[in-house]
């Protein structure tokens, strides 16, 4: 190993660390009583509306189990519905409920209102710098930018 991959390494652990606590952080201050992953598949479906759940761990990403599990656990809580996939009634298709729906777009105003205090608190130059990494960190976790 070179001396430039053990530095690149332990900049993308610090990368990570702080990611982690940005989350956790967020987590804190607006207790939803959701893992992030949930939220993620809730948002997921408010964007793109009914998939299946083999669509859901591909856009999560996750296995296909983990998507099923956390699909019976949010069905569970009302927040999602299975329902016969239109296009073919042998599948099923996964859907918001309406107090999903009111519930993702909850969290995400709280979490949006977290962040956006946390970005005052910075100068507008520090301010414009994170914000300006947002497109890098969707293409590193694999989305495409638009997921807003």
């Amino acid at each position: 190993m070179t001396t430039d991959h053990q530095v690149g390494q332990q900049q993308s652990l610090h990368l990570l660390i702080s990611l982690h606590r940005l989350l956790r952080t967020i987590r804190q201050a607006a207790p939803a009583g959701l893992y992030p992953t949930q939220l993620i598949v809730l948002n997921q479906l408010l964007q793109a509306g009914p998939m299946r759940v083999g669509e859901l761990a591909a856009q999560v990403p996750c296995s296909q189990p983990t998507a099923t599990t956390m699909v019976s656990h949010l069905e569970a809580m009302g927040l999602v519905a299975r329902e016969p996939d239109p296009s073919d009634g042998r599948a099923i298709q996964v859907m918001l409920t309406e107090t999903g729906r009111e519930t993702i777009i909850s969290v995400t105003h709280g979490d949006a209102e977290f962040i956006d205090a946390r970005l005052a608190e910075l100068t507008p130059e520090e301010a414009a710098q994170v914000l300006a990494v947002v497109p890098l960190l969707d293409r590193l976790s694999g989305q495409r930018g638009d997921q807003r």
